[in-house]
């Protein structure tokens, strides 16, 4: 018989083999197997070791059930090459696999296209083109290319008359006309600042940063203008509008020509030609919507220019003085909007009718209470939050826009309840509005009716899909999905329906396409609406001065295309058929406003791709979102009435040199505990992390 090695030896029966076997039960096979103490189930002899003399090694055992190969090396060079090569594959793949499990995890979103921050780089630019007052020499719009030189100084006698003239230069003309509306101016603001809070990482990644910043504060200086605080002379004043308007000719025939005298809406005429007198309309701290919105604007700018102290304060300070003289010391029963009031916003009511003030106190009160720190603003929002909803009108319910930030302030309350636990007595006020956010983004995913080519339609009594609305529709439900995200949440519920991360950031991504092929962003792609409603854009830029007929005669009704690229802006949008129409003079389609493409600009920025981060800052989560403050653990030992092991958690707020520590624990029922003579000891931890919101960054003491 052959042996293991192939070769032939003699047979002898040795001692081992006539012993007696013992068997033993395997509890996993079920089988027998010889206990002996030599096992030959499988004899694989690679000739490796000194071959034994005995040559009974070769005869298998009779009890075996094994089976006998012959292997034959014929080169143990080549043999110890492949053992080698088998065994490096073998720890390779172990090393790879033990990388891929310690490497830190990263989130994967869809990488937007270039032409995300393009067309972002656009719609800001718009801006630009808006722009009243000493026109900046470093402008993009006047500085990108030959084509878009069509802006200089203009509007700089605003304010100048009336009965309490005042300094109105600056601002932003609102839409096509000449106009400085300080309502949706405000709101603009707002919105504008809430992105950059939320998304400064990818703003400053795709050196943007600056540009928006520079549009804020030029939105920004001018609010400060438009509130003149209480004296002992006089009472607040609130500047409500800067242009000149017929109150006699309303909107539907004001282009008539027996309407002699210029205006605003008569007159189709650059702002650099306007030379009529632009008066001002002025308002009391009874203009309740108008000055919560002014506060919002001017606490959240504060956010963004925390780093200069002086300015931001100056923000903070203008906005609690505000709010103070409008809301805390003005009785209740005197507050309204600011349309009901002839003097005030009769001239607006055409155009920026508001429907109810109390959104706005809400909206107010919130932004101040992130931008202070001071926890009786949030008192006042929480507590006047339900009644504001229910007073909200029924066409506006469920939509983001100027006239209602109701369903936005129930996004940031509840970003508040997700990232910061301040416990009693916010805990009912803000889980409602949590519950609030959800029913919104069921509403978005279920509910709400849509153009044939998927566009949202809120707001269906106006016969048309107005692009503002679905822009914050965009932004909210991407802004939340990255809320939910942070916390490593799935999805949440509403009503029985359900919805995951992946739907409301599809939701997010389907408003903006386009099924008309075409971008409804003037200058981006190929093909856009080339007939503006926009004065500016309308006429040419070739150092001629052109009268309101002029305007009128030449290019209101022209079915030419503009002759200047209004870069960026967005147009109002299609009807609920998914039609529009590029005529100027269909201003319904084709005009475009600053708080339209304040959402356009959040969406976009809230949909852009996120900067890569070094995971030892976010633990491998980024997604460009900026949390804004800081949540520490500190062990509080030295508290004698509480549980040494019990952990508490800290929230540091800066305001302007008093510092307030919200600690989520049972310690203080109002859960506010100032700590100043521990903050060094506090702060001088380096396990900060990155959790809260819209707070002040951790200071240096």
């Amino acid at each position: 018989m052959p042996s293991s090695l192939g070769s032939h030896t003699a047979t002898h029966t040795s001692a081992t083999d006539l012993e007696p076997v013992r068997f033993v039960h395997t509890s996993e096979a079920r089988r027998l197997l010889p206990s002996a103490s030599r096992w030959n189930s499988i004899e694989i002899d690679f000739n490796l070791l000194p071959q034994s003399t005995m040559a009974n090694d070769s005869i298998p055992s009779r009890y075996s059930k094994s089976y006998q190969y012959n292997l034959v090396i014929t080169d143990k060079k080549y043999f110890k090459r492949c053992l080698c090569i088998s065994v490096s594959t073998v720890f390779l793949i172990l090393a790879l696999l033990l990388l891929l499990h310690f490497l830190p995890s990263k989130h994967h979103h869809d990488r937007p296209s270039k032409n995300l921050t393009l067309a972002l780089n656009q719609a800001l630019t718009f801006f630009d083109a808006q722009k009243s007052g000493v026109y900046p020499n470093n402008s993009l719009l006047v500085d990108a290319s030959a084509q878009q030189k069509f802006r200089a100084s203009s509007g700089l006698q605003d304010g100048n008359s009336g009965s309490k003239p005042a300094n109105l230069e600056g601002g932003f003309y609102d839409s096509g006309n000449n106009i400085k509306f300080s309502f949706p101016t405000a709101y603009t603001v707002t919105l504008l600042s809430w992105s950059v809070i939320e998304y400064h990482d990818k703003y400053a990644d795709i050196g943007e940063l600056d540009h928006v910043k520079d549009i804020i504060k030029w939105g920004s200086d001018y609010l400060l203008k438009l509130f003149v605080p209480p004296s002992t002379t006089s009472d607040t004043i609130l500047y409500s509008q800067a242009s000149l308007m017929n109150m006699n000719i309303i909107m539907d025939n004001y282009a008539n020509s027996d309407a002699k005298v210029p205006n605003d809406i008569n007159c189709w005429q650059r702002p650099e030609d306007m030379d009529y007198k632009r008066t001002v309309s002025f308002c009391d701290n009874t203009a309740s919507d108008l000055a919560g919105e002014i506060v919002a604007a001017l606490s959240a700018a504060s956010l963004v220019f925390k780093e200069d102290n002086v300015y931001s304060g100056e923000l903070v300070t203008a906005a609690e003085k505000l709010f103070e003289s409008a809301i805390t010391k003005l009785d209740p029963a005197r507050q309204g909007t600011y349309t009901k009031v002839d003097a005030c916003g009769g001239e607006a009511r055409n155009f920026y009718n508001s429907s109810g003030h109390q959104d706005e106190l809400v909206w107010g009160g919130t932004w101040l209470f992130f931008a202070t720190g001071d926890n009786s603003y949030l008192g006042y929002a929480t507590e006047a939050f339900d009644y504001a909803v229910g007073n909200e009108t029924s066409a506006d319910k469920g939509v983001f826009y100027w006239n209602n930030k109701l369903t936005a302030n129930a996004v940031l309350l509840t970003r508040l309840q997700f990232f910061r636990d301040l416990g009693f007595p916010y805990e009912a006020s803000l889980g409602a509005s949590s519950d609030m956010t959800d029913s919104l983004m069921c509403s978005y995913l279920s509910s709400q009716k849509m153009t044939p080519g998927g566009l949202i339609i809120q707001r269906p009594n106006l016969g048309a899909a107005r692009l503002e609305y679905a822009a914050t529709a965009s932004f909210l439900s991407k802004l939340y999905s990255d809320y939910l995200d942070l916390l490593r949440s799935s999805g949440r519920s509403c009503r029985g329906f359900g919805f995951s991360l992946d739907m409301l950031r599809n939701f997010s991504t389907s408003q903006a396409k386009n099924p008309m092929k075409m971008s409804y962003m003037v200058g981006f792609g190929d093909k856009f609406p080339s007939q503006v409603h926009h004065r500016s854009a309308s006429i040419p830029w070739d150092g001629q001065y052109y009268s309101c007929k002029d305007g009128e005669d030449r290019w209101q009704f022209s079915k030419d295309p503009n002759p200047n690229l209004l870069l960026g802006a967005m147009v109002a949008g299609p009807d609920q058929f998914d039609k529009f129409i590029d005529q100027r003079d269909k201003q319904e389609f084709t005009e475009p406003s600053i708080s339209s493409n304040a959402g356009l600009v959040a969406a976009l920025i809230a949909l852009h791709a996120p900067p890569y981060l070094p995971s030892s800052k976010t633990k491998g989560m980024n997604l460009g979102i900026d949390q804004m403050g800081q949540e520490h653990q500190v062990k509080y030992s030295f508290v004698p009435q509480l549980d040494q092991s019990l952990w508490i958690s800290v929230v540091p707020h800066v305001v302007y040199g008093k510092i307030n520590l919200c600690m989520s624990m049972p310690c203080k029922e109002q859960g506010l505990t100032k700590l100043s003579g521990f903050m060094n000891k506090i702060w001088s931890s380096p396990s900060w992390t990155m959790m809260g919101i819209l707070s002040s960054p951790r200071p240096s003491l």
